[in-house]
């Protein structure tokens, strides 16, 4: 074979891969779970309370800020370890009683 065969059959080959694909299918709540939402929302709100002590110029309400957003990770642990987090019992309960959304 000629090298420009060669280099015309590399630049065209098909090449099929096996997929592997999970046992199961994943959740299909996307996170969308009480311990998900209480803890971006008490975060968020941690941040805003932070943002508003650096533009007011107040160091304690930063800290106030930054203690809220911790909290709110506190609290979202707290919520998954009852639960109410991805593949939790009470997430499971929820689902089943609307239908899977």
């Amino acid at each position: 074979m000629s090298d420009n065969t060669l280099a015309h059959r590399a630049q065209n080959a098909t090449v099929t891969e096996a997929a592997h694909l999970p046992p199961s299918a994943p959740p299909t709540n996307h996170g969308r779970t009480v311990a998900a939402w209480t803890t971006t929302w008490v975060v968020v709100l941690g941040g805003l309370i932070a943002a508003g002590g650096m533009v007011a110029a107040q160091a304690w309400i930063f800290w106030v800020g930054i203690g809220v957003a911790l909290l709110g990770l506190v609290v979202g642990k707290t919520l998954q370890v009852l639960g109410h987090g991805q593949g939790g019992a009470a997430t499971a309960a929820r689902a089943a009683r609307t239908g899977g959304h």
